[in-house]
């Protein structure tokens, strides 16, 4: 079957509106010219090399290229990147940087690896051996900081042909498991601070207070592609994070909303939404993303977790894809969310998350829903293929 039937399915209508959404957001380069090296590009620049790995349409490479080309300067310096500032979301781009040396072989490329690895070298650390989340916070751990980070090292070992940095790996993401998912509900929370002294902690535990759905997704994905960067021959070493998978999803899934598949922003507490509460779109996106990378990745049963991420899928297209003045446009994405630092509204309650600005064609949202249709797309043409 070809790529072009694939996406025109008529037993997956819901992928062809998906796709028709995605051409549009893909044609616009605009959404990546911001003139700052950042994560939330990076997230798009991810899903356009997946799309790419799906459908082989070159579009989607050079979309990849022309970024890294733009940033990525002739001596292997990044324009706009600060690296005293100790951002894990800076990492993040680096995974299209790799992608952009092994297609072209260019080394100003390789230069900017370096540069990159050099800064995960220096990154503070707790001192049970979490990278801080940014300089800003020190001592704090949160989930988004494990895929901005830990794919792209376990990718770069890879791609060097070492297995240097997988010990260190597992150990993060056990620490995170040890030190952030509570006990109760199997389900984890936004953050965790070591010193125990930011203002929103439990002060007993050191953890935020609630499940932010996006921060739930970070996660997921961060597992799914930490272990497929590592590639097939580090499989076996890397099924804590298979198990760990399983685990998370078993937690959340029950959370899953039954008639429109979508997963709430404060993930555990559908009883509130008179309150604010709502069915959030990229982390829903993201969960559907894992779990089909999961299955194709062999760490999770098809049968058991990838109706789950069809039917997230389904909803989207359904629910959140708005037709407006002609085109597509991808509603009910946190805009953003975070903790601290400074005393104020930043506090991880649930009102705190439902307070935060609801955005349109948010480039996270779009950038999870592209992952999670690459990761369909490819599933379905392994069916066929086998």
């Amino acid at each position: 079957m070809t790529t072009s039937s694939m996406r025109t399915d008529p037993e997956w209508p819901a992928g062809e509106r998906i796709w028709r959404y995605l051409r549009l957001i893909y044609s616009d380069d605009a959404r990546i010219d911001r003139n700052k090296w950042n994560y939330a590009d990076g997230c798009l620049l991810l899903a356009a090399k997946q799309i790419f790995d799906a459908t082989g349409l070159s579009r989607f490479r050079d979309y990849v290229l022309r970024y890294t080309d733009r940033y990525v300067r002739g001596d292997g310096t990044i324009a706009t990147y600060r690296p005293e500032d100790r951002k894990l979301d800076d990492i993040l781009p680096g995974r299209a940087v790799l992608f952009a040396l092994r297609e072209t072989g260019e080394d100003r490329y390789r230069l900017a690896l370096e540069t990159l690895e050099a800064h995960l070298e220096a990154q503070p650390r707790t001192s049970s051996g979490n990278y801080w989340h940014k300089k800003i916070y020190p001592h704090q751990v949160w989930l988004d900081g494990l895929f901005m980070a830990q794919p792209f090292r376990a990718e770069l070992d890879a791609f060097h042909g070492r297995r240097e940095c997988l010990p260190d790996i597992l150990s993060q993401f056990e620490n995170v498991r040890r030190y952030m998912r509570d006990e109760k509900t199997g389900l984890y929370v936004h953050g965790w601070d070591e010193s125990r002294t930011a203002f929103w902690v439990d002060s007993s535990t050191g953890r935020s207070k609630n499940v932010w759905l996006r921060a739930m997704g970070w996660f997921l994905m961060a597992l799914a592609d930490t272990v497929e960067a590592a590639g097939p021959d580090m499989r076996g070493e890397l099924e804590p994070l298979g198990k760990q998978l399983r685990e998370a999803l078993d937690a959340l899934l029950p959370w899953q909303d039954r008639e429109t598949g979508l997963f709430w922003q404060v993930a555990d507490r559908p009883d509130l939404h008179k309150l604010g509460n709502y069915l959030e779109t990229s982390g829903s996106a993201m969960t559907a993303a894992a779990i089909l990378k999961g299955c194709q990745l062999g760490l999770l049963p098809e049968e058991r977790y990838r109706p789950a991420a069809e039917k997230a899928l389904e909803g989207i297209a359904r629910e959140r894809l708005a037709e407006r003045d002609g085109a597509l446009v991808l509603t009910g994405t946190c805009a953003v969310a975070g903790l601290g630092p400074e005393r104020g509204r930043r506090d991880g309650t649930c009102e705190y998350y439902f307070s935060e600005p609801v955005a349109d064609n948010d480039n996270k949202g779009a950038a999870a829903l592209a992952m999670a249709w690459a990761q369909e797309i490819l599933l379905r043409q392994g069916a066929v293929d086998r």
